[in-house]
């Protein structure tokens, strides 16, 4: 049912109500993206404007259902140019139906202020065949192919890229050692140092003797990358930094950019291997780019005929953007859309490396390590300056990094009943503002969702949910499986200041986390960093209700334990209550003596019949709920 007005969110509420009101606001803004196919039947009710987009309709069509066009671009545009969505114009719902097929995407999909509903009306582009059925790849075929040798194709790309996938499967870059299987970063090899005195540098590594194939040409693997868990035995965040030239009688690789951390600390040297270059490929499902020659190498897993390799187009997806924080794009749903494959970066490192290197002025510098670098800052799904943008129902896979990724200024961010698997980066991301410059990111809801291989080109630091400096934000109801590193994180940083930090009022309840922790160490599937850095550290953070399988790493993995939660500096003021830990190679909870607990399995009388395992996780109406059952999840 449509009405000619609709009831906005509130923002923000009091603790003793914000759940239901959330909860509530998250429901009616469901019902209004529910479609009614008849007129306006009482009064109160409006009928939508709606247009239709068909694989095989023109842009040059009237955009009915008979008679649609062809492209997304061109609804927007339509609405854009004909004033649809003005105040004085939009007296109920706009709706653009995406009929079953595929989109290619060859430039990002931008969405700005000027595509707002208005008067709380929304603008949706929805899937009109159902969940997942209108899908926009952000992909191209790669054909042509001729063989090489051993197995191994190849064929020209039209642009640089820097993931890959055949038949709806990541493939991996050539690397050295391979992986063990493909869904693991393992092996890997060990860094060593020459000297005592080199332990502190992070653009030099040194392989152990015989580590390195004396007969590989230096020239070739020159232009190959380094992946590394910098830090020695901290294994914390990887790296993905270009080779700058190789001393293979030293065994010493020099890299063109800096690591986050040195590669040798007193217990290790630095977990890494090789990959990128024609040298390391040797096995099936993975691929070299030749970058000057325009040439890709693959070596498919199947017959090469029957294959379809897909190169990506873009990094991002759909863009939504308002013009400036004071010109927010608002009111925007898009649900039931499939988004996928999207490309990742040459090189990458999670933040900067000392605390003013952004170059930006910034009350608290020191934040610049805990935030993206300029260039890597983006998704599948990019949202920024927003208000009330809601992603529901879709289905969001083979990304080159974040699956969704808020940034900085926005407010009621929904992502609810969606499937988020075979992630490059983290699943859902949001940046909230440098703290002490303006509370502009909070209200967020994320729930009934399924985020599934996330971390798969960026392990360190992976994250399915990932929320920095942001607060008043709800979590639920949803199955986080299968990372690298965390399962849930909420970070600020230690030297925030109680009224510089935003992170305030958030709740996590209902989740179940599973196989998190698989390949590094000082860890907790919950995790927290530098959220309340001053007594008397008041309860405002919220987790309940939550089941934690095992959190055992890989058995490279050098660093301290896995752990079930793990509260790290200034991880206080959280009140836990009725929570499950699996199997961790530590302890179950790590913390400061700071934060509230009642029944969680890590202390005396734990009762199970406190835990409502019957809503933990993804709700009934889960719209891909087959994808959870093929994957044998409880």
């Amino acid at each position: 049912m449509f009405r000619s007005t609709r009831t906005p969110r509130s923002f923000p509420v009091p603790r003793s109500l914000r759940v239901p009101v959330l909860a509530a606001s998250a429901l009616l803004l469901l019902g209004g993206a529910t479609l009614s196919t008849g007129s306006a039947t009482a009064a109160g009710e409006c009928s939508p404007r709606q247009f239709f987009v068909a694989p095989d309709g023109s842009d040059r069509a009237k955009g009915t259902k008979d008679s649609a066009w062809r492209t997304i671009e061109h609804a927007r545009d339509h609405i854009r140019d004909e004033g649809l969505n003005k105040s004085s114009q939009m007296r109920c719902d706009i709706v653009v139906n995406l009929r079953a097929g595929d989109y290619p995407v060859g430039k990002t999909v931008e969405f700005d202020d000027r595509d707002s509903g208005a008067r709380g009306h929304q603008v949706i582009y929805r899937s009109y065949d159902g969940p997942g059925k209108a899908r926009l790849l952000g992909a191209k075929p790669v054909t042509g192919w001729q063989e090489y040798k051993d197995g191994i194709y190849t064929a020209k790309v039209d642009n640089t890229v820097y993931t890959l996938f055949e038949d709806g499967q990541r493939a991996t870059t050539a690397r050295y050692p391979n992986r063990k299987t493909e869904t693991e970063w393992a092996p890997y090899l060990i860094s060593t140092i020459p000297e005592p005195e080199k332990e502190a540098v992070r653009r030099w590594l040194w392989a152990n003797p015989g580590e390195l194939d004396p007969k590989w040409d230096p020239e070739i693997l020159a232009k190959a990358s380094v992946v590394v868990w910098s830090g020695g035995s901290w294994s914390w965040f990887t790296d993905t930094v270009p080779i700058k030239n190789v001393n293979l009688a030293e065994g010493q690789i020099s890299l063109e950019y800096q690591t986050r951390y040195a590669m040798m600390n007193s217990r290790s040297g630095s977990r890494y291997f090789l990959q990128d270059s024609l040298l390391f490929l040797d096995q099936p499902g993975e691929y070299y780019l030749d970058k000057e020659e325009g040439r890709v190498y693959y070596k498919p897993r199947g017959d090469i005929k029957d294959a379809k390799i897909l190169a990506p187009t873009v990094k991002t997806i759909l863009n939504v953007a308002g013009a400036s924080e004071d010109r927010r794009v608002q009111n925007l749903t898009f649900d039931g859309l499939a988004l996928q494959h999207s490309d990742y970066v040459e090189w990458y490192r999670y933040a900067w490396v000392d605390e003013g290197d952004s170059g930006d002025v910034h009350k608290y510098p020191q934040y610049d390590r805990q935030i993206e670098m300029h260039r890597n800052r983006f998704g599948a799904v990019t949202v920024t300056n927003s208000k009330d943008i809601t992603l529901t129902g879709m289905r969001i896979s083979d990304t080159g990094y974040h699956g969704v990724y808020a940034l900085f200024a926005n407010q009621h961010l929904t992502v609810e009943k969606s499937l988020l698997e075979n992630i490059g980066g983290d699943g859902i991301k949001v940046e909230g503002p440098y703290p002490g410059e303006g509370n502009t990111s909070n209200g967020h809801v994320f729930t009934n969702n399924y985020i599934t291989n996330y971390g798969e080109l960026v392990p360190g630091d992976a994250a399915g949910v990932e929320l920095l400096n942001t607060g008043h934000n709800l979590v639920s109801h949803s199955l986080i499986k299968h990372s690298a590193r965390y399962g849930v994180s909420l970070e600020v940083r230690p030297e925030v200041k109680a009224e510089d930090n935003y992170a305030r009022e958030n709740t996590f309840e209902y989740l179940r986390i599973e196989q998190a922790g698989l390949d590094s160490g000082d860890m907790g599937a919950f995790y927290t960093y530098g959220v309340e850095n001053e007594e008397p550290h008041p309860i405002d953070n919220y987790v309940r209700q939550v089941v934690i399988g095992d959190v055992i790493p890989d058995a490279s993995m050098p660093d301290s334990g896995t752990r079930g939660v793990h509260m790290d500096a200034g991880g206080c003021g959280f009140s836990f209550e009725n929570i499950e830990v699996g199997k961790v190679t530590d302890e179950k909870y790590q913390s400061y003596q700071c934060n509230s607990v009642k029944n969680a399995n890590w202390g005396e009388g734990f009762d199970p019949s406190k835990m409502e395992y019957d809503k933990i996780g993804v709700k009934p109406d889960f719209p891909y709920a087959s994808e959870i059952a093929g994957a044998g999840t409880p």
